[in-house]
């Protein structure tokens, strides 16, 4: 391919070819700081690539703004922005690789379609003030949103460009340099004082974006940008042509102090008032909308509206198998995210009716129904303590188990019927409950005595008087806490007995997890410089160390099949994950596959030989350890979900918005998801994502809203 042309470059007309191991195929736009391209990776994934231009790539106080904003953007990848795929700050040349996001620009959209409609602007809202909260929360200031940085996607608005110095943007100077933005859509605090612009700054620019999108222009309307600059600072807006109720919410976007306008949380719980659902659907751009431009009326959501009733309750199914398995605390963050494809309802729900919260232990009648297994499983929902935030449920002793906040609960696996609730001392949720010794333990964290609950009446059977520096990991019937010392004692699951009690040679606060499966329980300590793993197995009914090893590298235990330990490699600053490890502890062995692309955030699961990874960076991928090679890759805009679950034929992920979703485990094809179920509380974000749980065909799932679901998981085309 020869080079491409670009006759705004100025003394760099001839472009390279490539940027890293990047093709560049075509010129998709170019601006003060450099020129964009289409560009394929090796495996053909599109990406829109960033090249500095020359001139500024020999000014080291510009490429330390890129290496910035390269960091700013990882930091903020989410369902809002455009995830990044790498970057090269250092480069002859530094360039920054994000996925592809096909659409065109807001500024493009007006321009060529003219203002939307009051349906469009309430998305547009919606989507651009989720985006500021997930930038804000990782202390980032976008500083020059504007509609040529907003992307419409057909899943949404994608912000764009990150904390970026514009040299050729501007033409006014201030005292302490170039100015940082756009004077359209800058607020006053960032023409009089442009070193202490904070995300308020963004929600100026925000409402000013939202007039443009209303109106065709912005908010103050001059061709001179000194004639702005000074009515940004001194004159009032014109909201003339923007709807009537989402003036006010712009009207305080632009105030003129930046403590007097609302925070994205409160524009996010403003704007559920101002529509009668809050639809966070598919942002479908004007042109895309078929022949005559008009955007499908949304269907009302019976989970978001709560004018809208349950429907009666479903086919019953067979009951599942038990799952055991420990979690670490989490050592990387996220954020809200979403999937831009159209969710499909679920069949049935079944109604419940209102609990008690927090009341003594109420067991339920026995449930008189045959249990006889239907060949379709149509799914339930139901929500026992919706104000108690999102739950975090398990399958065991024939239940689905769940906790919340000051709760504990179990639920019939075939329609979602409550059987017993039992209240716990928690202020948070540490984990779902866990079976062990044919007995229910709670998640009791950080200086909680233990108990055990009795899995038919949820009445307690026995309490430990001892406190754990931390959440058990359960396995073979035993609970391990490690102590404020290091210490970790082994307690039988049925009695409550402690049956041994030692420190751990080579892990100074050991943390264990174990594994469906596997009877023994695992624990890892990564050394100061990253350089080596010590990992540990130990057999729970004991503590003695059935196997231990020092391997090479930062490692973070996936999970084991058929005796081997699976793992992530981690390198770099932001804890990349660049390559998967299989150890054999019966010949010492290591087998190490890289991955075509590094993921950021890794959470990961194993099924035989296969490893499938979820990445921060919005793909889900399956390594074949046995082939060494990667099977499949899916980019799913998601940059934040729970740990995947596999039952081998599907990968399963659950969403921040209270989605389920599955993909094919053999090639990666999304095959279906279920509503979103943000509830009253959506503008609050987890800590931690509960995982889906998989048996006998049945795949339950939790959401925000405080709701338990269930479908079935063998037909998630009928979600």
């Amino acid at each position: 391919m020869a080079p491409q042309q670009d006759a705004g470059a100025g003394a760099e007309a001839e472009l390279p070819e490539y940027a890293g191991h990047y093709r560049l195929e075509s010129h998709l736009g170019s601006g003060g700081m450099g020129v964009v391209h289409l560009a394929r990776s090796t495996s053909g994934m599109q990406l829109a690539v960033k090249v500095v231009h020359a001139e500024f790539a020999r000014d080291p106080e510009f490429r330390g703004r890129f290496r910035q904003e390269v960091g700013a953007a990882r930091r903020v990848s989410g369902a809002f922005t455009a995830p990044v795929v790498d970057a090269d700050p250092e480069a002859e040349r530094p360039w920054m690789a994000t996925l592809f996001i096909p659409g065109p620009t807001l500024a493009d959209q007006v321009k060529r379609n003219g203002p939307m409609d009051p349906a469009q602007l309430r998305r547009l809202m919606a989507g651009l003030a989720e985006a500021l909260r997930d930038i804000h929360r990782v202390g980032v200031v976008h500083r020059d949103l504007k509609p040529s940085n907003v992307l419409l996607a057909d899943d949404g608005p994608k912000v764009i460009d990150f904390g970026i110095s514009r040299p050729k943007d501007s033409e006014l100077r201030t005292e302490t340099g170039k100015l940082i933005g756009t004077p359209p859509f800058m607020a006053p605090e960032q023409f009089r004082r442009p070193r202490e612009v904070g995300p308020a700054a963004d929600i100026f620019a925000l409402g000013s974006v939202l007039v443009h999108a209303a109106t065709g222009r912005g908010p103050f309307d001059s061709d001179s940008p000194y004639v702005v600059a000074y009515q940004v600072v001194h004159d009032e807006p014109d909201l003339t042509g923007v709807p009537g109720n989402l003036a006010p919410l712009v009207v305080r976007c632009l105030a003129k102090e930046p403590e007097d306008r609302p925070t994205p949380d409160e524009l996010m719980r403003e704007l559920r008032s101002v529509a009668a659902s809050y639809d966070t659907q598919a942002f479908i751009p004007a042109q895309r909308a078929g022949a005559g431009g008009t955007l499908p009326k949304p269907e009302p959501d019976p989970e978001l509206d709560p004018d809208l009733g349950r429907e009666p309750g479903a086919a019953r199914g067979p009951r599942g198998g038990e799952k055991q398995a420990g979690k670490p605390p989490g050592r990387r963050r996220g954020r809200l995210l979403a999937l831009g494809a159209g969710a499909v309802g679920l069949a049935a729900v079944v109604a419940l009716a209102s609990v008690q919260l927090l009341g003594g232990v109420e067991p339920t009648p026995e449930h008189e129904s045959p249990r006889t297994a239907s060949a379709a499983f149509a799914g339930w929902a139901a929500a026992p303590a919706p104000t108690k935030g999102t739950p975090h449920c398990s399958y065991g002793a024939g239940k689905v188990l769940c906790a919340q906040t000051g709760l504990v609960f179990a639920l019939d696996p075939l329609d979602g019927r409550l059987l017993w609730r039992h209240p716990v001392d928690t202020s948070r949720v540490d984990g779902p409950p866990t079976v062990a010794g044919g007995l229910v333990h709670p998640s009791s964290g950080q200086g909680r005595r233990p108990k055990a609950l009795d899995p038919a009446t949820g009445k307690a059977r026995w309490q430990q008087n001892m406190t754990a520096s931390s959440r058990p990991a359960t396995a073979g019937g035993m609970l391990l806490f490690t102590g404020a010392d290091g210490t970790v004692t082994g307690v039988d699951g049925a009695s409550g007995d402690t049956k041994w009690s030692r420190a751990l040679p080579g892990h100074q606060a050991p943390f264990f997890v174990s594994f469906a499966g596997d009877p023994l329980a695992y624990t890892t300590t990564t050394s100061d410089d990253d350089s080596s793993t010590r990992v540990t197995a130990v057999d729970p009914a004991t503590g003695d160390v059935r196997w231990d090893a020092r391997l090479t590298g930062a490692l973070e235990l996936i999970g084991t099949s058929d005796g081997s330990a699976f793992f992530a490699s981690i390198e770099g600053i932001y804890s990349d994950t660049k390559a998967v490890v299989r150890y054999s502890p019966t010949d010492r062995t290591s087998r190490r596959v890289a991955l075509p692309l590094p993921l950021l955030q890794t959470h990961g699961t194993v099924h035989g030989d296969v490893v499938y990874l979820v990445g921060g960076d919005g793909a889900l991928v399956a390594v074949d350890m046995e082939a060494r090679r990667q099977l499949w890759a899916l980019e799913t805009s998601l940059v934040r979900t729970s740990s995947p679950v596999t039952d081998g034929r599907h990968v399963y992920v659950t969403a921040p918005d209270g989605r389920l979703l599955a993909v094919d485990a053999r090639d990666g094809r999304l095959l279906g998801q279920t509503p979103t179920r943000l509830g009253a509380n959506s503008d609050r974000v987890a800590a931690n994502l509960p995982e889906p749980v998989f048996a006998d065909g049945h795949v339950y799932a939790s959401a925000p809203d405080g709701t338990v679901f269930a479908v079935d998981g063998r037909d998630p085309a009928a979600w």
